[in-house]
């Protein structure tokens, strides 16, 4: 299924190549946040905005498939990654809990009605008093690391992939 929804869209783009790894690189560089739920509207609001604004573009559909790594199995194990990272990050080196303390601290996040302006409003100010501001700050760098990772190999591999093809029609 994960080929399926990931790399055959690769294969089948018709777009550059740089074209196609631009959106995987900012799917793979959304999903490293501590947005899962959301990552695909952003993804689309951010190819609107590049695109009107910057006249840079990026492959959409690939885009928005990229941010599945994060997903509720990989949920709990990168939000811990992001914490960690933000508490070195912000020298809180006394504060460094281990996973299942953070499972506690994290628990219930989901269960927020959105329409309750008090209640939404009282959830982002424990989540960014308590280990969401760490999560914010240590996402940044996993974020763009990945992002720029997942742009060189997305490069490779549908370049690699066009030659073969390629080579295999000359061939015949």
């Amino acid at each position: 299924m994960l080929r399926y929804r990931l790399v055959i869209p690769l294969k089948r783009s018709r777009h550059a190549p740089e074209h196609t790894a631009r959106g995987v690189m900012i799917g793979v560089g959304w999903a490293m946040t501590p947005t899962v739920g959301i990552q695909m509207p952003i993804v689309f609001a951010n190819w609107v905005i590049t695109r009107k604004l910057f006249n840079w573009d990026f492959h959409l559909v690939n885009g928005l498939a990229w941010t599945w790594l994060s997903n509720i199995f990989t949920l709990p194990p990168l939000y811990y990654l992001f914490f960690m990272t933000g508490q070195f990050m912000l020298g809180r080196f006394d504060d460094l809990a281990g996973y299942e303390v953070f499972l506690k601290l994290i628990d219930g996040w989901q269960n927020v009605s959105l329409s309750d302006w008090e209640a939404t409003s009282g959830w982002f100010s424990t989540i960014l008093k308590g280990p969401g501001a760490a999560m914010i700050v240590g996402c940044i760098p996993w974020a763009i690391l990945s992002g720029w990772v997942s742009y060189i190999w997305s490069l490779a591999f549908v370049r690699r992939y066009r030659a073969r093809k390629a080579a295999a029609r000359q061939k015949a």
